[in-house]
């Protein structure tokens, strides 16, 4: 699995864990909708700065994006 699909994995599997919806993601880390669902489809490479927000949202480490799951 490439990077950006691990990434894209662990953001939608975090989300659902909260029960947020991407739009509810959206409003509260500033990221853009579509943007959120490219990520979670791994087709885009993502910046840390995005990430950052993102993981402050979902109120998680920014690490936790890059774990590999057995």
């Amino acid at each position: 699995m490439t990077s950006r699909k691990v990434v894209g994995w662990n953001l939608r599997t975090l989300r659902n864990e909260r029960n947020l919806t991407q739009e509810k993601l959206s409003a509260l880390s500033g990221v853009d909708q579509g943007y959120i669902g490219t990520l979670e489809r791994g087709l885009v490479n993502v910046s840390v700065d995005t990430l950052d927000k993102i993981a402050k949202a979902l109120k998680v480490k920014t690490i936790e994006f890059f774990r590999v799951k057995d």
